[in-house]
């Protein structure tokens, strides 16, 4: 048997392998400066990209997860392989012919890792399939997609073919071809029979489902004949290609224009996606079999660097009946799991996209993907509309069904405005009273929630990212425990990070006065545990040199979530007008101090109101002394004209 492929062959696959192509079939790749490019890490959910990829040196590394190596360390990983099938899938790509060391010299290797071989098969099938819709006994597929507005070169742009209604008109193809029975039961081709292995698919019309890479992975088959008792569709069970959870249909032909277009346009159907395309809306994709889910949105994170510095938006259409209603409000629940804003597009006759093109044109199918609605609006409109406005107890039972929607709103901000808003929709003419509805049920959902916040759905987020994910890890402090989520967009929060990253990249612009500042005067959670290591480093006026600085803030980081902030910190522009501007420094350290010193003078002036000045004058007397300073400190600040700002 073939032993180990031969060292030169490997190089040459590196070589011929350029890591950010690579790569850049998974997810969108943005310049990072200095020669790196950085993306959403795809072996980790995070809110913003900590993936960098440095193609003159062929290597690849997460400051989220610490994930790295070279173009087929991520081939590896990313598609479960071992070290020589990943080389194997690199070498056809790069068109290069391995060669396996045995004794006495080297020779081709005949058997490829399972994986290259179902690709094969895949691929095989889909020839097959694309070829027999071209056949006589393919008419009845060709006057489907005529129907519904497709013709022969549209089929063929997304490779649409036929199964014919025999019982081993597939495996007879593939056995021709070299592959065995048992490769064939493994990809999902075939299906044990009484008689051996038999076609999975028959008398049906096929569309070819591929990975991001543009690999078959798998198929799904449309019912053709009346006399067919199967169901309606049916698709390629679950593999060791196909994955139907995390599989997006049309996604590797539209992945480029949703890096550039920054949009998603998620429909229900194969058909969907072919008119969408063909009408120009080239971001559509479609879910296989399944509803969307939690990988789903992984994937399309990814492809649409979901990040608050660059929002984008996903668009879902449904059918305009109930069902598609309830398939809108599902997806209301996986909102907030992005980043970028979420809409429903649906058209009110309940026509799909493929439907809407046939009767109306393809301006129609734009028209409907530009008239798009917030899902958060769609949701709230959508309770509202089972309630009789026109008489006080409809209002008030539509204000009960949407107040819960509104208060699942993570965004502070954006659940207030939603909350006027649904007063004007009611027609109740109070917002106080609206507002303080929706907020007593924000207040006891967070109350019933907060023991579960580890990570918003299990996600593990990265430190300082997005509304609070994946905070409550190890070595937070019990001071930042009790923090309700917090906003990355806040300009208080940006301050703070402002803040430390000076403190990491240039401690000597701070001096003792950042010392003073506790790690409970941070908003932000991730920013407090940050600030408690720097104290544990003994302070900024601890530092050395900035690599030993950096280094040992990083040995004594609490976990990974930290250690990853650190790195962020160390490494992202510092957002003053020059480089050594001091009083840039000055500035976020007094609106900082002052913001603490606000704090507790509040906390004072609460504790003096509930002390009686009589029979508690000595804590009385000494609270007050207290605040007296504070309010001195807070002047101080004020007259400099720092603390203002």
């Amino acid at each position: 048997m073939a032993g180990r492929i031969r060292n030169e062959d490997i190089a040459l696959v590196r070589e011929r392998s350029p890591i950010d192509d690579v790569i850049g079939e998974y997810l969108q790749l943005r310049n990072a400066g200095g020669g790196n490019l950085k993306g959403l890490c795809p072996f980790h959910d995070e809110k913003s990209p900590s993936f960098n990829v440095t193609p003159s040196r062929g290597l690849f590394y997460c400051f989220g997860c610490a994930a790295g190596g070279d173009v087929i360390k991520f081939v590896q990983e990313i598609d479960h392989l071992s070290f020589s099938e990943a080389v194997e899938r690199l070498a056809v790509k790069a068109g290069v012919q391995l060669r396996y060391e045995e004794t006495g010299g080297y020779t081709p290797r005949q058997d490829s890792g399972q994986r290259a071989r179902l690709l094969e098969a895949h691929r095989a099938a889909a020839e097959f399939y694309a070829e027999q819709l071209r056949s006589p006994d393919g008419v009845i597929g060709r006057k489907f997609l005529s129907e519904r507005g497709f013709e022969a070169a549209d089929a063929e742009r997304f490779g649409v073919g036929f199964a014919p209604r025999e019982w081993e008109g597939l495996v007879r193809h593939l056995r021709g071809r070299g592959f065995a029975d048992r490769e064939m039961i493994a990809g999902g081709l075939a299906k044990e029979g009484r008689r051996g292995p038999m076609d999975r698919f028959r008398g049906r019309l096929i569309w070819p489902i591929r990975d991001l890479s543009g690999d078959v992975i798998g198929f799904g088959a449309r019912r053709l004949y009346e006399d067919d008792e199967g169901p309606k569709y049916l698709n390629t069970p679950e593999s060791p290609l196909f994955h139907k959870g995390s599989v997006l249909y049309g996604a590797d032909l539209a992945k480029k224009e949703i890096a550039r277009r920054r949009q998603a346009v998620v429909v229900e159907g194969y058909t969907d996606v072919m008119a969408c395309h063909l009408s120009g809306v080239p971001t559509a994709i479609a879910t296989c079999g399944t509803s969307f889910g939690d990988d789903h949105i992984k994937i399309l994170r990814r492809l649409l660097m979901d990040q608050d510095e660059f929002r984008g938006e996903v668009i879902f259409t449904f059918d305009g009946d109930s069902a598609g209603q309830k398939a809108a409000l599902r997806a209301f629940a996986d909102e907030q799991k992005f980043v970028t804003q979420t809409f429903v597009a649906v058209q009110p006759d309940g026509l799909d996209p493929c439907d809407l093109r046939i009767r109306q044109g393809e301006a129609a199918v734009r028209d409907l993907v530009a008239s798009r609605l917030p899902l958060f609006e769609f949701a709230i409109r959508s309770a509202i509309e089972q309630h009789d406005l026109d008489t006080a107890e409809g209002r008030l039972g539509a204000l009960d069904a949407a107040a819960p929607v509104v208060a699942a709103i993570k965004d502070r901000s954006l659940r207030q405005m939603y909350a006027v808003s649904l007063d004007r929709w009611l027609g109740i003419m109070d917002e106080q009273f609206v507002l303080r509805r929706v907020r007593e049920l924000a207040a006891r959902r967070a109350s019933g929630g907060r023991q579960g916040a580890n990570g918003q759905n299990g996600r593990e987020g990265r430190p300082g990212q997005g509304h609070g994910q994946g905070q409550n890890g190890p070595g937070r402090s019990e001071a930042a425990a009790e923090r309700p989520a917090f906003d990355p967009g806040d300009p208080e929060v940006r301050r703070e990070r402002e803040l430390l990253k000076l403190a990491v990249q240039r401690p000597a612009v701070l001096g003792p006065e950042f010392d003073e500042v506790p790690a409970e005067a941070f908003i932000a959670p991730p920013h407090a545990a940050v600030r408690a290591v720097i104290g544990s480093a003994g302070g900024v006026a601890a530092a050395g040199g900035s690599q030993e600085w950096v280094a040992a803030l990083l040995e004594l980081a609490p976990n990974e979530q930290v250690k990853g902030l650190l790195t962020q910190l160390g490494v992202e522009q510092v957002h003053s007008a020059q480089e050594s501007d001091d009083r840039y420094a000055a500035e976020l350290l007094a609106r900082i101090q002052e913001r603490q010193l606000t704090r507790l003078i509040a906390d004072a002036k609460s504790k003096l109101g509930r002390l009686n000045p009589v029979e508690q004058a000595e804590e009385y007397n000494r609270l007050f002394g207290d605040l007296v300073a504070l309010e001195q400190q807070r002047r101080v600040l004020r007259e400099r004209g720092l603390g203002s700002q």
